[in-house]
């Protein structure tokens, strides 16, 4: 049985602004706003939320399996991931278009201003997780991808009775409320940042206790804060692994969703799933771009050791 990932495929065009954004924002002129910044870099990445939760994945033991469309230019990304442990059998090249791309550009404060072209993503909805065995599947992972294919891949799974952790991440503003509701009500989890969590109780009426009472867990990451895991009205406070240095945030939220979820496969709890991730982010954090960290396992293991008391539950990950 496997981890599906469903979501984005797409290179991440990451660029660095060399100020504040927050110097440039003219908060009684919003209605009319027109600003360019001149930024010092830009690197061109291997990105998109299912492949970089898949490589996180991949890097500690996992043989994920991914699932989405892609255009003409991903060759050599396809080629990559399956060296390192992804298995793309279930991506589909659409010819004559190009894969999706992200284009973000970050502050002195880390604050991301971000662009999205869907390309080859917006052909996702005519994939369908009814194409998959159900015996093939421990769970699926729908991430941010074609507003209607994560509708239809909640709606699918649901029918099938296969457990989904569903994400619905930026694309909280794309989805509509009554979706959104249903993609939580029939799903296994929910992965969400501290601030689209407001966003899903705001569009959805939902309350928060709601949410809670009607997933198995909810994930909830807040940054440099940590985050928190609620199962139920139980709750798990799990901080950051403080990084040597910061090169850039993008994917560090998908990275400590591919720890986590390494953890929960293997059958530990939620304290010290929850420390895998926070790690995994990390790594993700002092490398630019999602998928240029490395480490061996026994690093990870004795890194974790190094912040963490796991009393030998890690010995299973070795």
């Amino acid at each position: 049985m496997s981890i599906i990932c469903t979501g984005s495929i797409a290179y991440d065009y990451l660029m660095s602004f060399p100020g504040y954004f927050k110097d440039h924002i003219i908060p009684d002129k919003l209605d009319s706003i027109s600003l360019s910044f001149l930024v010092d870099s830009m690197v061109k990445q291997r990105g998109g939320t299912a492949p970089n939760i898949a490589y996180n994945l991949a890097l500690l033991g996992e043989k994920p399996k991914l699932m989405g469309t892609v255009g003409e230019d991903f060759d050599d990304y396809r080629k990559w991931l399956e060296k390192q442990g992804v298995d793309t059998s279930m991506v589909e090249r659409i010819d004559g278009i190009y894969t999706a791309s992200f284009f973000a550009n970050t502050d002195l404060s880390n604050n991301q201003i971000a662009s999205f072209y869907s390309g080859a993503m917006a052909f996702s909805k005519d994939l369908s997780i009814y194409d998959i065995q159900k015996s093939e599947i421990d769970l699926v992972v729908i991430s941010p991808n074609d507003p209607t294919a994560m509708c239809k891949y909640a709606q699918e799974c649901s029918e099938m009775g296969v457990p989904y952790l569903y994400d619905p991440g930026q694309q909280v503003v794309r989805n509509k409320p009554e979706e959104i509701r249903e993609g939580i009500l029939h799903a296994q989890s929910l992965f969400i940042n501290e601030y689209e969590y407001e966003l899903i109780q705001k569009h959805t009426g939902m309350k928060d206790k709601e949410i809670r009472d009607a997933v198995d867990y909810v994930v909830i990451t807040c940054g440099e804060c940590g985050s928190d895991i609620w199962v139920k009205d139980e709750h798990y406070k799990i901080p950051v692994v403080q990084p040597t240095s910061i090169a850039d945030p993008t994917g560090v939220g998908d990275a400590f969703r591919g720890g986590f979820l390494r953890g929960k496969r293997l059958g530990l709890g939620f304290q010290t799933s929850g420390q895998m991730g926070a790690l995994a982010a990390t790594y993700c954090l002092e490398n630019r771009g999602t998928q240029n960290h490395k480490y061996t396992i026994p690093e990870f293991v004795q890194r974790y050791r190094n912040y963490f008391n796991d009393q030998s539950a890690l010995e299973a990950l070795l």
